[in-house]
């Protein structure tokens, strides 16, 4: 099966910012060939794509190549946004996020690798984990009461900080980020996105992300 008009999406299924690509691929109902990435083998076709080497890289059926996740969240609530998300995104939290927290995540996240202190770097994550939570009082999401575009970039990035150690996360007053978080986590739409696919190679019969949504089990 072919469809030329469909872009191609090059991912990898851990990777937060291809997560959060995902996220509004799939709320805006976009059809893609997903090429599932080994990261340690990367394709010939997505380094010619992207001479940057990393997920996400987002090819579009006229030849554009759309490299940076918010790029590719942007292009396809563009096309479209069922749920508003694009009017529910902080440009200035999401840069606090991809700049600082980011930093101390990897830091944290490969202290032992890498010989840092991680409980320094988990307090500099834990400074934003406290403005997440600051944020969310008297609302259900980062923007308001429905979800949008902020919490979907944000949420990869807050899951693969607290996967470091939930026990030091659950132990934090931060009782209206875990709420967040683990609503998002068990929704249909977190759980579409996190399919699990061959890393995919040239000749392969083609996989295509087109998750098939219902209202979530629990709304996120």
């Amino acid at each position: 099966m072919t469809d030329a008009a469909a872009p191609v999406l090059y991912s990898f299924r851990r990777c937060p910012y291809a997560m959060r690509a995902r996220l509004a691929l799939a709320i805006s109902g976009t059809r893609c060939e997903l090429r599932e990435v080994r990261l340690r083998d990367k394709p010939p076709s997505l380094l010619e794509a992207s001479s940057k080497g990393t997920v996400p890289v987002l090819v579009l059926a006229d030849g554009t190549v759309l490299e940076e996740s918010v790029d590719i969240m942007r292009w396809a609530l563009a096309r479209n946004d069922p749920e508003g998300w694009l009017a529910r995104a902080d440009a200035d939290l999401i840069a606090s996020c991809d700049g600082p927290f980011k930093r101390s995540l990897d830091r944290y996240k490969y202290a032992e690798r890498d010989g840092t202190d991680a409980p320094a770097h988990r307090a500099e994550g834990a400074a934003f984990l406290e403005v997440l939570d600051a944020r969310l009082a008297g609302r259900d999401q980062l923007g308001g009461q429905a979800r949008g575009f902020s919490d979907a970039a944000i949420l990869p990035f807050v899951r693969q900080f607290v996967a470091v150690d939930r026990a030091w996360f659950d132990a934090q007053p931060l009782a209206r980020l875990r709420h967040w978080l683990d609503r998002h986590l068990a929704s249909d739409l977190f759980g579409a996105i996190m399919l699990r696919v061959e890393p995919w190679a040239a000749g392969e019969p083609m996989v295509w992300f087109e998750p098939s949504l219902r209202e979530p089990r629990n709304p996120a």
